[in-house]
């Protein structure tokens, strides 16, 4: 064997192969403060610039979850999510836009086995839109492969997308019902269409339709009977066994949910700056006239606010150390039941940071603070839509929270 033959089959290496998790994070909370002031060219646009995304391939934030052996570098979700948490911050549409993108390299290193893998992560940055709802049609090609037709809504990030992770019914066998396929499309088998930005909020976050028209998927990029939402993960995965790494086995579920927790953080984090502006640059209305840091009704709503987004923070941390202490215990520690747990926990940090904004920072940050374009008043919006993702308002609502009692009274 030549040495060109032994570097050829060697892994490829990171970008920068010694850059740490505290590099990549305090890189985003550099960035996130430029995102301010572009927030409404943003929202016109549709997506983020494409300044901003060759800033973040730049700083490495596609390769965060992406396995090391491909060029990434495998750094976790808590890095992973902190950098969302950062970019939220300081503009919501553009940390959304980003976190639904980047974040589905963990499924796809997780379900999938080493020839999709290695053919999926080849170029190393990884932006993968996916949604949850089942659309369009399948048919089986004589060969085993795939031809897939259909429109699917609401793909954040899909403007500079690699991929695509989608789901598509299948047909059943036998007189059985229509079953859940998960596939992975590459960019090359979809088009993205003009669709977005005329919702309340998350306007900027690049959540287009794409479609597929006979799209022809190979058989290893599909996982017939498997919805993302519901994967078991208590034997293990493909990508915990590949890697090494346990938090490629995780639950699915909870990381998902896991995810829009942490934007939520960095949204609501985001309206308590833009109040902290106002606490600091605006008098009260009525005498005495004082900066309304100095009055005490301010400081109430201030300190309210405040205390609820730092108990959501702290209560989404933990959720994250609990996700990774269970992937560390082994296949069998992460159960349906701890998975649903974890969805839960996240509903309630949702639940904390609408409390702090709708509640405290929006009724009282003044009606010019809340005009449209106003840092206070697009937070607001952001968060209201956020609820109405389908992940949050009616899985997360309803569906887990019955789930959990069931797992745990072991009723199927």
């Amino acid at each position: 064997m030549t040495a060109a033959t032994i570097r050829a089959s060697e892994p490829p290496s990171p970008p920068e192969p010694d850059v740490t998790p505290a590099e990549i994070i305090a890189r985003a909370e550099a960035i996130a403060p430029t995102l301010v002031a572009r927030q409404a060219e943003t929202e016109q646009r549709t997506y983020y610039a494409q300044d901003t995304h060759e800033a973040f391939a730049d700083a490495g934030f596609y390769r965060i979850l992406v396995p090391r052996r491909y060029g990434g570098y495998e750094f976790g979700i808590d890095t992973f999510l902190r950098v969302a948490t950062a970019l939220a911050r300081g503009c919501p549409s553009t940390g959304w836009m980003f976190c639904l993108g980047a974040t589905h390299a963990l499924p796809v290193a997780s379900l999938f086995d080493e020839r999709a893998q290695a053919e999926l992560f080849r170029a190393g940055d990884f932006i993968c839109p996916a949604t949850i709802v089942p659309s369009g049609t399948a048919r089986r090609t004589p060969d085993g492969d795939w031809e897939i037709d259909g429109t699917w809504k609401y793909c954040s990030g899909s403007p500079y997308a690699t991929h695509f992770l989608g789901h598509v019914l299948t047909a059943g066998d036998d007189g059985e019902p229509p079953a859940p396929m998960l596939f992975v499309a590459p960019r090359s088998a979809f088009r993205r269409l003009d669709d977005w930005g005329g919702q309340l909020g998350l306007k900027g976050s690049g959540s287009h339709s794409v479609v597929l028209e006979n799209a022809r998927i190979p058989a290893h990029y599909t996982l017939p009977g498997t919805h993302m939402s519901e994967v078991d993960t208590s034997r293990g995965t493909p990508g915990s066994r590949l890697h090494g790494n346990p938090e490629y086995g995780g639950g699915p579920l909870s990381f998902m949910l896991l995810e829009v927790a942490s934007l939520a953080v960095g949204m609501a984090q985001g309206a308590l700056d833009a109040y902290e502006e106002l606490m600091r640059s605006r008098t009260t209305l009525f005498p005495p006239v004082t900066t309304r840091a100095e009055n005490p009704d301010y400081q109430f709503w201030y300190g309210e606010a405040a205390g609820l987004i730092t108990t959501a923070e702290a209560a989404v941390r933990q959720a994250v150390q609990q996700w990774h202490d269970l992937c560390a215990a082994g296949p069998g520690a992460f159960s349906r039941e701890h998975d649903l747990r974890l969805a839960t926990l996240c509903r309630e940090v949702i639940r904390m940071c609408w409390r702090a904004v709708e509640g405290q920072l929006f009724p009282t940050a003044g009606s010019s603070a809340v005009r449209e374009g106003e840092r206070v008043e697009r937070v607001w919006r952001d968060l209201s839509t956020l609820h109405s993702h389908a992940g949050v308002g009616v899985l997360l609502r309803s569906v887990t929270t019955r789930d959990l009692a069931r797992a745990r009274f072991g009723i199927a």
